[in-house]
């Protein structure tokens, strides 16, 4: 019989500032501590262990998963991976003995391996990867083994810290993403001449840029139109970037299976604007981003460029885009909501193997 707290392992390959972790980070941070021990288990240190030990959030770092997993002797393990095999950490916690074991899986991914059998719940971060994975697969996720839990966003930080007399007729818009080409699509910079050439004074802030964005501006003379920022590492940081811009501006050709950048720019009350994504790719950024209610669809730079432009000559319905998103936001990814969700399949698991009364 397991009593309260139950001890959670929340199990990363990285403590980066990526997106992944910074998930697993808002988990931890809101759990129920009444009813959940939380620790956070990483081979090697980083930024993101510094902001879950803020938190008071203890983190276990080193190679030796095994002596650990020992240690802290948790009754469920919870891993965040991309979805593909990873043995060694699944083989571990086998041997521990661990008695539910969750996963997170980020992008969607299916893994065949035998140790993966012991896994207990794989939750998807959007509906969207849910249904690509059934399709796929062949696998029937209407199954108690699949479902969807979306990310956890601060959305009440930042809706308290948005701007409230935000000026959405300001020909300002706001990209945000890792310096990563896979994170990055042509689309990005293709629409801007055509902004520009309405618009000469459009300003577009650039966080993450690629050397190819910085190229694209000196080839095409958009300096002056164009800002490069520093990467941030808080969501004071991102409030205080998007409070700057009318729009969120964003174009990935891998797609999102989730889209936390454009959950936390809905949060803020900004409209989005985004693009869809060919085949099988990632598309949950068409499951945040309604088109003309929380944000625009746009298939092309033509498109794209007119959506920002409509943006900035109908201000109101850019208020009320921005609106629509910020409840939406609220109502669906809001941390201390969508982790009561989590400590629900916790619980339910927990009852299924006959561990609580």
């Amino acid at each position: 019989m397991v009593y309260s707290p139950v001890r959670v392992l929340h199990v990363s390959k990285s403590l980066t500032l990526g997106g992944t972790e910074k998930v697993m980070q808002l988990f931890v941070a809101n759990l129920d501590s009444t009813r959940f021990e939380a620790a956070v288990y990483c081979p090697q240190d980083g930024e993101r262990g510094k902001q879950i030990r803020a938190h008071g959030i203890n983190t276990l770092i080193g190679y030796d998963f095994p002596t650990i997993l020992s240690r802290f002797n948790p009754q469920i393990v919870h891993v965040h991976r991309a979805g593909w095999p990873e043995p060694d950490i699944l083989k571990a916690i086998k041997q521990a003995g661990t008695p539910v074991v969750v996963e997170t899986n980020v992008f969607g991914r299916y893994d065949p391996s035998p140790s993966a059998a012991i896994i207990d719940r794989t939750l998807f971060v959007s509906e969207f990867c849910l249904k690509r994975f059934a399709t796929t697969t062949g696998i029937k996720t209407e199954s108690p083994r699949y479902s969807f839990i979306y990310n956890p966003v601060d959305t009440d930080f930042f809706a308290k810290t948005a701007r409230i007399n935000r000026d959405f007729s300001l020909p300002a818009a706001g990209r945000i993403s890792r310096a990563d080409p896979g994170k990055w699509s042509p689309l990005a910079m293709d629409f801007l001449p055509l902004v520009v050439r309405d618009i000469p004074d459009f300003r577009y802030h650039i966080i993450g840029a690629i050397p190819e964005a910085h190229e694209y501006v000196t080839a095409n003379n958009l300096s002056r139109n164009v800002l490069f920022h520093h990467p941030v590492q808080t969501d004071a940081e991102i409030a205080s970037f998007l409070d700057n811009v009318s729009v969120l501006a964003h174009a990935n050709d891998t797609g999102e299976s989730f889209g936390l950048v454009i959950a936390e720019a809905m949060a803020c009350g900004l409209p989005v604007i985004t693009h869809p994504c060919e085949g099988l790719r990632d598309n949950a950024q068409l499951e945040l981003v309604e088109h003309m209610t929380t944000g625009l669809v746009a298939r092309n730079a033509e498109e794209y460029a007119n959506a920002l432009k409509y943006i900035f000559s109908h201000p109101d319905d850019a208020r009320r885009m921005g609106l629509v998103g910020q409840k939406k936001a609220a109502r669906l990814y809001r941390a201390q909501t969508v982790t009561r969700q989590l400590e629900t399949v916790y619980q339910e698991l927990l009852h299924r193997k006959g561990l609580t009364a």
